[in-house]
């Protein structure tokens, strides 16, 4: 009770016409899962981790990135491509428009960014989903960019480390996304086959046709905490199959006791699993 009392004594203190005068604005935020006020600063400290209650936040790509790798060690591969609008498709607004203000929002061409870079000393190919570009949605750039990623790690036999962060395929596209399904899946084939060593990342959330493709194959498949992750939503789910559903029965901690992913991480701890990975795998 009084740790509540304390925490809505500094949310009004928070958005008080005084406080509001006196502090910068942005330098606070509220946690979505437990309500706490935190100091933005300091989640940002915290890999973008509430303190309070573990909550993982979601991250842009370029956080991700700086996170995960050694410094200055990410060199991006196929910067150049970028998605067209070969259905000419409009919806309540057309995918042109749609593409032009996701490209303004994040500087970036696609869903995806791919290149070479060390975690902790260690060399890989790495992909990683940007959700903030249209739902981190795959269409034919990111399946390609995937699968050239996948290529460059089977020809100088590096580890592959994807990050899926997904609403699934991008239904601008039509069926040309969803062959990018087919596409991912068999290139991933290929480098089984070849010995390569693929892990799979999945962060909140990770559904669609991303979940039915390239995510879940990896030789390894690891997940954040509370992460959502499956194919379908639950609700779809429920009026399917006409049963109730257990709580929490998307998320990382429930697939992990089903078998579906292989260990469930903190983003803290990442870096430090990835690498130990690679090292028991002899890459």
């Amino acid at each position: 009770m009084k740790n509540q009392e304390k925490t809505q004594q500094w949310a009004d203190e928070a958005t008080s016409p005084a406080r509001k005068r006196g502090v910068p604005e942005g330098l606070w935020m509220r946690c979505d899962a437990c309500s706490s006020i935190l100091f933005r600063r300091s989640v940002e400290n915290n890999l973008e981790v509430c303190p309070e209650c573990q909550r993982h936040f979601r991250v842009s790509a370029d956080s991700r990135i700086k996170q995960l790798v050694d410094p200055e060690t990410f060199e991006a591969f196929d910067e150049g491509l970028a998605p067209q609008d070969p259905l000419s498709f409009v919806d309540l607004k057309s995918y042109k428009d749609r593409l032009a203000a996701a490209q303004k929002k994040t500087k970036k061409n696609d869903a995806i960014q791919t290149g070479y870079a060390f975690i902790k000393g260690r060399k890989v190919v790495l992909g990683v989903m940007n959700f903030a570009f249209l739902g981190g949605s795959m269409g034919s750039v990111v399946g390609e960019k995937i699968r050239r990623a996948i290529e460059r790690a089977a020809d100088q036999d590096l580890p592959l480390i994807i990050v899926a962060a997904s609403g699934g395929a991008r239904m601008m596209e039509s069926g040309l996304s969803l062959m990018q399904m087919a596409k991912t899946s068999a290139a991933l084939a290929r480098f089984d086959d070849m010995g390569g060593l693929f892990i799979s990342v999945l962060t909140d959330p990770t559904t669609g046709g991303v979940t039915a493709s390239f995510a879940m194959l990896g030789d390894v498949i690891l997940a954040e905490p509370k992460a959502l992750i499956g194919f379908a939503g639950p609700r779809v789910i429920q009026q399917t199959i006409k049963q109730d559903l257990p709580d929490g029965f998307q998320r990382s901690e429930f697939l992990l006791e089903c078998g579906f992913v292989d260990c469930v991480v903190p983003r803290s701890e990442l870096r430090s699993e990835i690498s130990s990975l690679i090292d028991y795998a002899g890459k």
